[in-house]
């Protein structure tokens, strides 16, 4: 029986960057991962492939929509869509080939199958061949992710009705497509579709798109969209879905009451979700409970178990790859005697649409709420003067202070390249700094990040390009 230090279930964001990091601070670790590949949903099958196919659409529809001919660059795109699928899967195997690398590096070595566990301290792993091993762990870190969301009355198939999965290789561009669900993922994907020619419909249960973000930027951003082509049906709920030979029949009906109608598609995505993962592990063995959603509840990244921790999708928290990543450090720290820690107040969060849509820290509705006193600096990519070459001046940068402190307690862009701007922010905010902070650093000009100094300064009113 083969003995290790940790013994990770899961080799996604949170289960490979948990092996890395305890190979290198000198701990003997395995990694349990069944697919073939390692990198879990995020490289295989979410966000490196949406992001292909997201950047390849993008050039593609500016080729196709006019956006290159406003340069004086007149082409005529004639869509391969084998190949944007080709070069898709291409850039995955090369990342997860690239985690492959990472584990021999740091001496981590990959238990092939799927893992669950069998007592205190014990983890059996079933081979693709039936076979089963067990290991001996004094650290065991449940790692297993999350799996799409279903809806009641509206079966996947991933043939005409399709799950995120499915929708990352579509065989055709659909006539139409519905997604059901106004949140990132479907918002993403349904980007990829329309971009390359389907008529997208975006059907949601609340009155809003990307709940939980803050609401000035949901209401630009659907404005955005919806100029894009985009058609929302909001407050309304999806109650049957019927396949035909040739496409989808769903019903809806408003939430609030009311008729309900037949919507047709070529093909549907149910985009309402993810769920923890957590079938078949094993977790009874030790005593280790979820909750009605099936999440594994934490206490500084440990279960109710002795010696057993979870990060990521499965525990508590946004299902965020970047999330994952700074528990699964923070674990295997605490495991290795250091002082492994998170800030969860501030985890961005991005939607790399066109425009992009990034947030950190509280929103206005949140403070609000909390009745925090809280100044507002906001600056329009209209007024910077990159943005305005680009031809991209949709969107803006918004930041939160303290009334007070000038703390910096949130900020809310959406716009151009602001999936990477938003780091500044980030760091602007671990180190507790202020808007004035921001407000006096210089930014290289022109660049969008302009944008972000011109909004701190908005919080104290001297804004000086706007």
């Amino acid at each position: 029986m083969a003995q290790y230090d940790v013994v990770i279930i899961g080799g996604g964001p949170g289960g490979y960057n948990a092996a890395i990091r305890a190979g290198q601070l000198g701990l003997k670790v395995a990694c349990v991962e069944g697919r073939e590949t390692l990198g879990g949903t995020c490289l295989n099958v979410g966000c490196m492939p949406s992001k292909a196919l997201l950047h390849a659409s993008e050039f593609y529809e500016a080729a196709a929509g006019g956006e290159f001919a406003k340069l004086g660059i007149e082409v005529k795109p004639k869509l391969n869509l084998e190949q944007m699928m080709a070069q898709k899967a291409e850039s995955v195997t090369a990342l997860t080939k690239g985690i492959e690398f990472l584990f021999k590096k740091n001496k981590v070595e990959w238990l092939k199958g799927w893992g669950r566990i069998d007592g205190p301290g014990k983890v059996v792993v079933k081979a693709a061949d039936g076979s089963e091993t067990t290991h001996e762990a004094k650290n065991i870190v449940i790692a297993t992710g999350s799996e799409p969301t279903p809806l009641p009355g509206v079966e996947v198939d991933n043939k005409r009705i399709v799950d995120s999965t499915g929708a990352l290789s579509l065989p055709e561009v659909p006539k139409s497509l519905i997604v059901i669900g106004a949140g990132v993922i479907g918002l993403e994907l349904g980007s990829v579709w329309r971009r390359l020619g389907a008529e997208v419909t975006v059907v949601e249960f609340l009155d809003r798109i990307i709940p939980g973000t803050d609401e000035e930027v949901a209401k630009t951003f659907q404005r955005a969209l919806t100029k894009q082509g985009f058609q929302f049906k909001l407050g309304s709920k999806v109650t049957g879905a019927k396949t035909t030979g040739k496409g989808v029949e769903l019903t809806v009906e408003p939430v609030a009451g009311g008729a309900a109608e037949t919507l047709k598609a070529d093909y549907v995505l149910v985009a309402i979700g993810r769920r923890p993962y957590t079938q078949g592990l094993g977790l009874e063995t030790v005593g280790v409970e979820t909750d009605k959603r099936g999440v594994i509840g934490n206490d500084h990244h440990k279960t109710t178990a002795p010696g057993v921790w979870v990060v990521g999708d499965v525990t508590t928290g946004p299902m965020l790859a970047h999330k994952a990543e700074d528990e699964a450090v923070a674990a295997i720290e605490l495991i290795a005697g250091k002082a492994g820690h998170i800030n969860y107040d501030i985890i961005p969060g991005v939607i790399y649409t066109k425009p992009e849509v990034a947030t950190v820290g509280k929103t206005e509705e949140e403070l609000k709420a909390a009745g925090v006193a809280y100044k507002v600096g906001k600056f329009p990519f209209m007024a910077n003067s990159r943005a305005k070459i680009n031809h991209e001046t949709e969107g803006f940068v918004k930041v939160l202070a303290d009334a007070k402190t000038d703390r910096i307690l949130g900020a809310h862009m959406v716009g151009p390249n602001v999936g990477d701007m938003i780091a500044e922010y980030c760091v602007a905010m671990e180190f507790a700094g202020a808007s004035e902070d921001v407000a006096r650093t210089c930014h290289p000009h022109p660049t969008r990040s302009e944008a972000l100094r011109q909004a701190a300064m908005g919080v104290e009113g001297w804004t000086m390009q706007a």
